[in-house]
């Protein structure tokens, strides 16, 4: 598989945030609160969703500490942040070169990550770079089915 080199634009997301681990994963309570809350947002841009994750600075992306905390968003993108419904909050994500992964298949298979981290960057020419990592959920997104698809955005610069 290989992805897509993309330059991304800032971009302003209104959701919420919950800190959590690989070992207790938070993402379905994350989303069971936020998807009541999705149409109280009025400037939304698209019908997408962004799932996202804002990993510390030294996070340990062979995954083998399941303890180590990170911050997930469910979110949507938004024109302004002139309103922001109570208890949600607002995250410009900052622009720069993505690799774009298209992906098909169940959102609980850590293989692609484990092939994205493991197989795909070392060989690259990229680095991680320290920003956001992300899942743009579209029309074709379907919760624990085999056929859902998904990008999967992993921030990178060039190698010097």
């Amino acid at each position: 598989m290989k992805p897509t080199i993309k330059i991304l634009s800032e971009k302003k997301l209104i959701g919420k945030p919950l800190t959590m681990t690989l070992a207790e994963n938070q993402t379905f309570k994350l989303w069971q609160s936020f998807m009541p809350r999705r149409k109280e947002i009025k400037n939304n841009l698209t019908d997408e969703l962004f799932a996202m994750q804002v990993y510390p600075q030294l996070f340990d992306f062979t995954f083998s500490d399941p303890n180590e905390a990170f911050t997930k968003w469910a979110a949507v993108e938004v024109s302004h942040f002139d309103t922001v419904p109570d208890g949600l909050e607002t995250y410009t994500l900052v622009g720069g070169s993505y690799a774009v992964f298209h992906y098909k298949g169940l959102n609980t298979d850590p293989e692609i990550f484990q092939y994205i981290f493991g197989t795909w960057l070392p060989t690259s020419g990229y680095l991680l770079d320290n920003r956001p990592h992300f899942e743009v959920l579209g029309a074709k997104y379907k919760n624990n089915d085999p056929a859902s698809e998904e990008e999967i955005w992993i921030p990178v610069k060039p190698k010097p």
